[in-house]
C-alpha cells in the first residue's frame, strides 16, 4: 500500500456526539528503531513484542462543534502540553480523516503502568489513539474491511509515534521494509509473517525499575542526532543484518542466538547515543552492575536470562516461561537491589 490508499473522500454522516473506547499494549523493541526521516519514516527494520499487561486504555468522546479542540486528560488530570500536541497531530492527519476538525474532543487515557517506568508509553497512548479514530471513521460511515482498517491504524499511529505503528497487532510484529520479510513497510507495520518457535510464544519480560525519573534527553531529540552521526551508516545496515538474522533464530528456537542478538542491539543503541554529538549517556551505574550480575548468572546457571534495553537506564529482562521458576527467584533476590525503589514490573510478549 501506499500513503494515497488511505486518503479518505467518504461522504461522512457526522453524528451529533458519541463516544469509543480502545485499549493498546505497549512493545518492546528486540532490534532498535533509531533513527528517522521526514514524516516520521524509520532509517531501518525494527521488530518487537507486543506486551500483555504493560497497556493504555483511552476513551474519547467527541461533539460537533464550529471550534474544533482537543482536551487530554492523563489519569483523570488535565495536560495542556499533551492536549497541544494531540491537537496538533489530529490536524496533522485529516488528509486521512477529513471529518478530524470538525469536532471537540475529551480524551481520557491511563496507562497500568507508572510513568517514566522504561515502558513506552507513547506507543501504547498513540495506537489507542488511532485506533479510536478509525473506529469513528466507522461510526461516521465509511466502509473498509478490518485487516485495512488494521494497516490503517498502525500508519496513522505510526504519525503520532514512530514505535506506536507496533504496537496495533499482536506478538511479533515488524515495522520497516525489510527484502527478507514480505509485505514489510515504512509506512505501518505487519506482524511477523513467519511460524515461530513456541519458545519465543511464552517470552516473559520484567522490567527493572533502576531510574524512575524523567530521562535527560527525549527520544525526539536522540533520533534528530542520528542525522549527522558519524557512525549511522554502518548502524542502519547492521541493523538490517541483525533482523535477517533474529528471522532465521525466532522460526529454529535458538535461544542462545536470540539473547546475543537482542543484547548486542541494546548495547549498540546505546554506544550511538555515548557517540553522538552532543554525546548523553541514558545507562545508570546500576545499569551496567545488574547486566555485568546478569552475565555471571548466565554463565554460572547456562539458563537463558537476557536483557534489552529501551532508551533509558531501565532494563527488560527476557526469559522462557519454562524456566521462569529458576530465573525469576534470582531477579527478585540479586537484581532487584539495583532498582531505584526495589521495584519490578511483571509483563510477557503477548499473544
Amino acid at each position: 500500500m501506499t500513503e494515497k490508499d488511505f486518503i479518505s473522500d467518504y461522504k461522512y454522516n457526522l453524528v451529533d456526539k458519541g463516544k469509543i473506547e480502545s485499549k493498546c499494549g505497549s512493545n518492546i523493541a528486540l532490534i532498535k528503531y533509531w533513527g528517522k526521516y521526514y514524516p516520521q519514516l524509520p532509517a531501518n527494520p525494527s521488530i518487537s513484542y507486543t506486551l500483555s499487561e504493560s497497556f493504555t486504555q483511552t476513551t474519547i468522546n467527541f461533539e460537533k462543534t464550529a471550534k474544533f479542540s482537543v482536551q487530554v486528560f492523563l489519569g483523570k488530570h488535565f495536560n495542556e502540553k499533551f492536549s497541544k500536541k494531540i491537537e496538533k497531530y489530529f490536524l496533522s492527519i485529516k488528509p486521512y480523516l477529513p471529518f478530524i476538525d470538525k469536532y471537540k474532543y475529551i480524551i481520557n487515557t491511563t496507562n497500568s503502568f507508572p510513568h517514566s517506568s522504561g515502558i513506552a508509553s507513547s506507543a501504547s497512548g498513540f495506537g489507542a489513539i488511532a485506533d479510536c479514530l478509525v473506529r469513528m471513521s466507522t461510526l461516521l460511515g465509511e466502509k473498509n474491511n478490518e485487516e485495512f482498517n488494521k494497516v490503517k491504524i498502525s500508519f496513522l499511529a505510526r504519525l503520532g509515534s514512530g514505535s506506536a505503528c507496533r504496537s496495533v497487532y499482536k506478538g511479533l510484529v515488524v515495522w520497516g521494509k525489510h527484502k527478507t520479510i514480505p509485505g514489510s513497510s515504512d509506512l505501518y507495520a505487519i506482524p511477523f509473517p513467519f511460524e515461530i518457535s513456541p519458545v519465543f510464544k511464552t517470552i516473559q519480560d520484567t522490567v527493572l525499575l533502576i531510574h524512575e525519573g524523567v530521562k535527560e534527553i527525549s527520544s525526539t531529540l536522540g533520533h534528530d542526532l542520528m542525522k549527522d552521526h558519524p557512525y549511522a551508516k554502518t548502524r542502519f545496515t547492521e541493523a538490517r543484518k541483525n533482523l535477517s538474522e533474529l528471522t532465521m533464530v525466532l522460526q529454529k528456537g535458538d535461544l542462545e542466538t536470540f539473547g546475543r542478538i537482542v543484547e548486542h542491539e541494546a548495547l549498540s543503541l546505546h554506544a550511538m547515543m555515548m557517540t553522538s554529538f552532543p554525546a548523553f549517556i541514558l545507562m545508570k551505574p546500576e545499569t551496567l552492575a545488574a547486566i555485568k550480575k546478569i552475565w555471571e548468572f548466565r554463565k554460572d546457571t547456562r539458563h537463558h536470562l537476557y536483557f534489552t534495553l529501551d532508551a533509558g537506564a531501565n532494563i527488560h529482562l527476557l526469559y522462557p516461561e519454562e524456566e521462569k521458576n529458576e530465573i525469576f527467584p534470582f531477579i527478585n533476590n540479586e537484581l532487584i537491589i539495583y532498582s531505584e525503589n526495589n521495584k519490578l514490573i511483571k509483563d510477557k510478549a503477548y499473544f
